[in-house]
């Protein structure tokens, strides 16, 4: 009974700490603020329908240029992902995964029983994708390949010139499988940094799945979709939802849509947010040059930060999370998305803003504490 891989991850699920640079969300959206008197006195609590309520797929469809047809509506995106993986791989069929990674992406498809290949993207290099590299991975047997732009945990998007070169790889070597492009964190840009363009309208062979969680800050909505413009997928998704959850909660996809009709106001507003916490980031990564190296985000409430080698030799590291520990603190330990343990994600969304100052303080603590002594 191993269908399910341990992460430790999920300890994100658990008590949270004072100061929790850890999490790759920005602050919760508050009921509250999507509520006005009377919204929901005439919402009929009966069974909501399987590809997902009409409107919200409207809504969803007009962010990403596509047609609403070809939006499912998904129980946030990870329902997306494993549907993704359980409908095109079976057991011996082969996916195509980059790492580092948001651990469930990667261990659903293990689950599935995917043959997995991974393709290693690099600190040194910025974590940025080379096709040629990726081509080497792939075979007549790959069925899915499955990134994400911007990365979780790095932050580092792929522009569309990577995804098409992705894509004619793709067609030379494996052209019946799928490109899956995981864009939570899209519309999360600094300030007034436009978004990237959505990968969904690249090919008929593109799958886009995304969620309220990251960007709208409503993850305990539990609204996730899928973007499928392939017909014959798109039906396979409808059926494979409907027969593990058969719909969404209805109040779930009311509420959903009400955070899509404010989504410019909401988003620009977390924009702002993600864009003093990465300035705040970017300074304390200045201020300990000596200890630690960063790759800076395109996008999203996460960056990946390193402990550098000549300061912290692996007891210093274990040292370095304990001491966070003892100051009632927690990064994203890079060993959950398959980094090395000196590599941690620094979530500077979430926070306030002087509670994010008073945890950089903290961590800088942690890295005092914990450095390598001196001989």
């Amino acid at each position: 009974m191993t269908r399910f891989v341990h992460n430790d991850i999920i300890s994100l699920t658990g008590r949270a700490p004072r100061f929790d640079l850890a999490e790759s969300v920005g602050p919760d959206l508050r009921l509250g603020e999507l509520l006005g008197p009377g919204t929901a006195d005439e919402l009929r609590l009966g069974y909501a329908t399987a590809p997902g309520d009409p409107a919200l797929r409207a809504a969803i469809a007009a962010q990403h240029g596509v047609e609403a047809d070809e939006v499912i509506v998904t129980i946030g995106g990870m329902h997306a992902l494993f549907l993704t993986g359980y409908i095109l791989c079976g057991r011996g069929e082969e996916a195509i995964i980059a790492t580092p990674v948001f651990p469930p992406a990667r261990d659903t498809l293990l689950s599935v029983g995917a043959t997995l290949r991974q393709l290693p993207l690099e600190f040194n290099e910025g974590y940025r994708l080379d096709p040629g590299r990726l081509a080497v991975l792939l075979s007549p047997a790959t069925r899915l390949v499955c990134l994400a732009s911007p990365q979780n945990p790095s932050g580092v998007a792929l522009p569309c010139e990577v995804l098409d070169g992705v894509l004619l790889e793709m067609a030379a070597r494996c052209p019946k499988a799928f490109l899956l492009v995981d864009e939570t964190y899209r519309q999360a840009a600094y300030n007034n940094d436009e978004a990237a363009p959505s990968a969904a309208t690249l090919s008929p062979r593109v799958i886009v799945t995304g969620s309220l969680s990251k960007c709208h800050g409503a993850p305990g909505l539990r609204i996730g979709w899928s973007i499928l413009r392939d017909e014959a997928l798109r039906e396979q998704m409808v059926l494979g939802k409907f027969n593990t959850v058969i719909a969404n909660s209805t109040i779930d996809e009311m509420l959903g849509l009400r955070v899509l009709t404010q989504a410019d106001a909401i988003i620009a507003a977390r924009r702002k947010h993600l864009g003093e916490g990465l300035a705040r980031t970017a300074a304390w990564v200045a201020r300990n040059a000596a200890l630690v190296e960063w790759v800076k985000p395109d996008a999203g409430a996460l960056c990946c930060v390193r402990l550098r080698s000549d300061q912290f030799d692996q007891a210093a590291v274990a040292r370095f999370h304990a001491a966070l520990t003892a100051l009632d603190a927690r990064v994203g330990d890079g060993t959950w998305f398959g980094e090395e343990a000196r590599v941690f994600r620094l979530g500077f969304g979430l926070l306030p803003i002087p509670e994010l100052e008073l945890a950089l303080g903290v961590l800088s603590t942690a890295l005092q504490q914990a450095k390598r002594k001196a001989a």
